[in-house]
């Protein structure tokens, strides 16, 4: 890759990221820190992993966000102190979206060459939802880069030919799933569910069972402090979070409406509260208060699915819809120049990046795992709850084929230019 032309890329993603952190700040009300309630409890985590506290909001919400995120906003507190600016935060979401952008062209570089991947790398700096996930405090930041450094070892171990090293790849790229999922829950089943589909290609499914196979043992090996942690406190297996219940239930229930509304969490919890309270049966039975209340949302959310199947396929559009709206959805964010940039940028990078992995689906699965992001965070959320927001990691991979197929697009007409000015050449001659 030409260093000098990636070193400029990478500063041209740090100095858009932290112009619009400092636009972002300029932005928000007098007193607001954060427009999103994610942001709220990341930074209160952070704040007691940074004063040496347990991991928890309060006694009753142990189990409650992943530790990723919270234990790197934690360097911010030690950084500037008890009462850090947020600007700090968002400096530091836009040293985590450059290296997301390295990623890309890391993945790019390796997929196609190195003109796709100075490509790449310019429009992932720019690209607009790419810098809106590094300028909000969201687990989104962290998330990305570690994502995108999982693709690229599973792309490793995939190209390289040496069955010892094929492993060493595999369990990193494992790892880096792990460590991912520490970041953000819903890609704890990424790996089997991509294992799962590319075993469908009857030519590979030795060589990616044995890369699936490593890389499981990789995820497992990181996630399982984290397990051992989560059954001390509850006595149960909990694979990522106690917050499943609740997002289900906001995603699958007779007030969903595909967006999310956490407002019932605070009835279920006064409901089982008075049943402790007056002991009746169910009381205290089934672990810690946070797993009932969690069970208890999750119960009902399927019992309510099972007795509405109509109204969970037409849920299921509206989150589609949702996910893959070109016009934002937020209403504060329903600017006609804020929706025309998205949109804008959004459109072509979607249709190319499809299409791009059409064109090159023959040159096996690294390319096909392009694509496999979308597809798997869009069959997630049309269950939970569906957001722009969801979809953004999976189009930065697309990001990689879309430059695929521009580069080639323009070579192709740069040869025909050739060709044709070859032949004038020649009639000239005569």
């Amino acid at each position: 890759m030409y260093p000098k032309l990636s070193l400029l890329i990478l500063l041209l993603a740090f100095a858009v990221r932290i112009a619009a952190g400092c636009w972002w700040e300029q932005r928000l009300p007098e007193g607001v820190k954060f427009v999103f309630p994610d942001s709220e409890a990341y930074w209160e985590l952070a704040r007691a992993v940074a004063d040496g506290r347990p991991f928890e909001m309060n006694p009753d919400r142990r189990v409650f966000r992943m530790p990723g995120y919270p234990a790197l906003l934690a360097s911010v507190f030690w950084l500037a102190g008890d009462e850090p600016p947020v600007l700090a935060a968002r400096g530091l979401g836009a040293i985590l979206g450059v290296l997301a952008v390295g990623g890309v062209m890391s993945l790019a570089s390796l997929l196609f060459d190195r003109q796709t991947a100075l490509l790449a790398g310019a429009v992932a700096a720019i690209y607009p939802e790419a810098v809106a996930m590094s300028t909000f405090v969201l687990s989104e930041a962290p998330f990305c880069p570690l994502m995108m450094l999982h693709l690229c070892c599973w792309t490793l171990a995939w190209r390289d030919g040496m069955v010892g090293r094929q492993a060493s790849w595999a369990l990193a790229a494992g790892a880096a799933a792990g460590l991912a999922t520490l970041m953000r829950p819903s890609w704890l089943l990424f790996v089997p569910f991509a294992v799962g589909f590319g075993l469908l290609r009857p030519a590979d499914w030795r060589r990616l069972a044995w890369i699936g196979l490593w890389s499981i043992v990789g995820l497992l090996g990181v996630m399982a402090p984290w397990w051992i942690r989560n059954w001390r406190i509850t006595e149960r297996f909990v694979p990522t979070t106690l917050q499943v219940g609740e997002s289900l239930y906001d995603g699958l229930s007779a007030q969903a409406t595909g967006e999310s509304d956490m407002r019932f969490v605070d009835d279920f919890r006064a409901e089982l509260r008075a049943q402790d309270a007056a002991q009746t049966p169910l009381a205290n039975q089934g672990g810690c208060f946070e797993a009932r209340l969690d069970r208890r949302m999750r119960d009902a959310s399927i019992a309510w699915a099972v007795r509405h199947p109509g109204r969970v396929v037409q849920l299921a559009a509206v989150k589609f819809l949702r996910i893959w709206n070109v016009w934002p959805n937020e209403a504060s964010l329903r600017s006609w120049v804020f929706g025309t940039v998205l949109m804008v940028a959004y459109v072509p990078v979607l249709v190319l990046g499809l299409a791009g992995v059409w064109q090159t689906a023959r040159g096996g699965w690294p390319y096909l795992l392009c694509v496999l992001p979308a597809v798997y965070f869009t069959a997630l959320h049309v269950v939970f709850v569906g957001s722009i927001r969801y979809r953004q990691p999976a189009l930065l991979v697309l990001i990689v084929p879309a430059a695929g197929l521009t580069i080639q697009w323009w070579r192709g007409r740069r040869v025909a230019g050739g060709s044709e000015s070859d032949i004038a050449g020649k009639s000239r001659g005569f």
